[in-house]
């Protein structure tokens, strides 16, 4: 008897009606085992909602035969009805044991109801093996733990049955990969080369006399594949098939498989699944401030998952603040969990990239670890020496390479919110992290000091990119700005949303910005009385004006003490300040400042200044509206 009439047999025993039956045998025929729910919902033109509420009833049905599947999970009933369905198959007296046992090495994986959020990329694996080669996991976002080994693993087990030549999975980090396929072939197959021959010898035996079917090769962790996986290749064949995981980026002549993080959802599910889920009910917004924290990385999730199923009085707040004080060195991600296959935690599993780069390289995912999380801009173009300019081009195509920076486009990379941590902390582990930070402020205040009062539509769109890199400067480095340059990064902040209308945006940085100012320079300092004026400019923009005045006020005395009654800074506030009487209808407190700026413009700058030509043009605007 075959599969399919077998499976048809079943649905009449078990009394399933045409709809389900139709379901129930797509579902388990062994070509269909790769595709999701949805695909085999399509080909039955049948919504994904109607298809799985008819494999619900099946299961339900098959649950009187098979007590097992009523306490399943809903995720892992498709595989043990299969399960018992080929037993049942194979023990058959009329049956046919078409269905045999499949070799393999399989190492453990975690239960499949709990390996969750990676349906796609499973159905895209299978789809690229059955149509190529050779196939690589490549991890995008380039860190170890976002899941390369659980994935193969989990693929080798569901998709067993499609390979009834065995799959032989091998450790490119372990003992000679040639080694371990012939002893694989020995213990799976009593396949014995003779002891004298060559290696590469002993392996062509092995392959020309694998059993019959298709095969999958696994080589996991490649690190070298010249080395690791090229000298071990079985002839070019279809019914062999190779699937590598790797933390390195192949050319484009290798298929590849890019894995990213989770989405934010499955992140949440792979919690649930390690979380009492009342627990996560009474904390909802909460848990998912940790997945964004965690960077949506399956292993930092497992791993805080299993610390918050130990630490059953914890609450999920009180853990996301210690997460965000001790960030990677904290206890819930910091070292492995005995209970997990893997075996490290998470700065562990990215010090194993850590240690494949060089000075050069280190020192530039160092450097780029002080931008914002956000996209970065950052152009080697734009370095002057040409030796350097290859240097980091260098550099960068090695943190690339291992996935540990990701590109975004031309000019524009990111870096994983966990591999920012890290890089952060060794960092502040060297000698001259002080020396480096100093020179990343100093960079972005370059930046900052571009962007002027009233930017225009050209401006607003090249200085976007930079915007949330001032601003973490200003927010988390600011104690390594120089004196002279401490209030550049809020100035140029509050001018860039000023500019636009954004006055709520501006308003925080130019408050800001009187603050540190005063705090590190003291009362009696210039900048105190640029920063006064900016935020008083901002006040009589937005109509505040009785909140604009004292602060207008304040900087005019402070400019009068520090420079003298005759300074061009005097006169630029007492032009703002008459331009606030002015647009109160207090003419005539105003006009004698305009008249006091004017003269001081004219005796200091010159007739023909900008500076003096402005304020003359506010003075004759002031006349026409003051004495029509």
């Amino acid at each position: 008897m075959e599969w399919a009439d077998f499976l048809a047999n079943e649905a009449a025993i078990n009394s399933l009606s045409p709809e389900q039956t139709a379901a129930f045998v797509e579902r388990l025929k062994t070509e269909n085992s790769g595709k999701s729910e949805a695909k085999l919902a399509s080909e039955l033109n049948i919504g994904a909602a109607a298809f799985k509420k008819r494999m619900t009833e099946v299961y339900d049905k098959f649950a009187q035969s098979y007590p097992e599947l009523a306490n399943s999970e809903s995720r892992g009933k498709l595989e043990k009805l299969r399960a018992c369905l080929i037993r049942k198959y194979n023990g058959g007296q009329d049956a046919h044991p078409t269905i045999k046992e499949i070799h393999h090495n399989i190492p453990p994986a975690v239960p499949f109801e709990k390996f969750v959020g990676r349906e796609t990329e499973l159905e895209e694996l299978h789809s690229s093996l059955q149509t190529s080669r050779q196939v690589a996991i490549v991890a995008v976002a380039g860190m170890g733990g976002v899941g390369k080994t659980e994935l193969a693993t989990q693929y080798a087990k569901q998709h067993l049955q499609n390979y009834q030549g065995g799959v032989c999975w091998l450790s490119a980090q372990g003992i000679d990969v040639g080694i371990q396929i012939l002893r694989f072939a020995e213990l799976k197959f009593k396949l014995i080369a003779p002891d004298d021959w060559e290696l590469a010898d002993r392996l062509r035996y092995c392959w020309q006399n694998w059993q019959q079917g298709e095969v999958l090769l696994v080589f996991d962790d490649v690190t070298d594949y010249k080395k690791q996986v090229q000298p071990y290749l079985p002839p070019e064949s279809p019914r062999f098939k190779v699937l590598l995981t790797t933390r390195l980026g192949f050319d484009r002549t290798l298929p590849q498989l890019p894995l990213g993080v989770l989405k934010p959802l499955a992140a949440m599910k792979l919690l649930k699944s390690l979380v009492d889920r009342e627990r996560l009910k009474s904390e909802p917004w909460v848990a998912r401030k940790i997945c964004k924290f965690l960077g949506y990385l399956p292993l930092a999730l497992e791993l805080v998952g299993r610390y918050l199923d130990q630490m059953p009085d914890l609450s999920l707040e009180r853990l996301l603040k210690r997460l965000e004080k001790k960030r990677l060195e904290h206890e819930a991600i910091a070292k492995a969990n005995p209970l997990m296959r893997y075996e490290y935690g998470v700065a562990e599993a990215f010090a194993l990239s850590w240690e494949q780069l060089d000075e050069n390289a280190r020192f530039v995912g160092c450097w780029l670890s002080l931008y914002a999380l956000a996209d970065i801009p950052f152009s080697v173009e734009a370095i002057e020496d040409d030796d350097k300019q290859e240097l980091w081009e260098r550099a960068i195509a090695d943190l690339r390479q291992l996935h540990l920076i990701q590109w975004q486009s031309k000019g524009i990379d990111r870096l994983h919110p966990l591999i920012r941590q890290f890089f952060q902390m060794k960092l502040d582990e060297s000698s001259n992290a002080d020396e480096v930070k100093t020179a990343f402020v100093a960079q972005m205040v370059e930046v900052a000091k571009q962007i002027p009062q009233q930017p225009n539509r050209e401006d607003i769109f090249n200085l976007t990119p930079y915007i949330p890199h001032i601003a973490e400067v200003a927010t988390h480095l600011s104690k390594y700005l120089r004196d002279e340059d401490l209030i550049w990064p809020f100035i140029g902040l509050g001018w860039f949303y000023q500019g636009q209308g954004l006055y709520q945006e501006a308003e925080p940085w130019l408050q800001q910005c009187v603050k540190i100012a005063e705090n590190r320079l003291g009362l009696e300092h210039s900048n105190i009385a640029t920063s006064l004026n900016n935020l008083a400019l901002l006040y009589h923009y937005t109509g505040r004006y009785s909140k604009a005045e004292p602060l207008f006020q304040q900087a005019l005395g402070l400019w009068k003490r520090l420079l003298g009654d005759n300074h061009p800074h005097v006169a630029t506030s007492l032009n703002n300040l008459a331009g606030l009487y002015h647009s109160t209808g207090r003419y005539s407190e105003a006009e004698p400042l305009l008249q006091q700026a004017l003269a001081i413009c004219e005796q200091a700058l010159g007739v023909g200044h900008p500076d003096t030509i402005r304020v003359r043009g506010n003075y004759a605007r002031f006349l026409r509206e003051a004495y029509r």
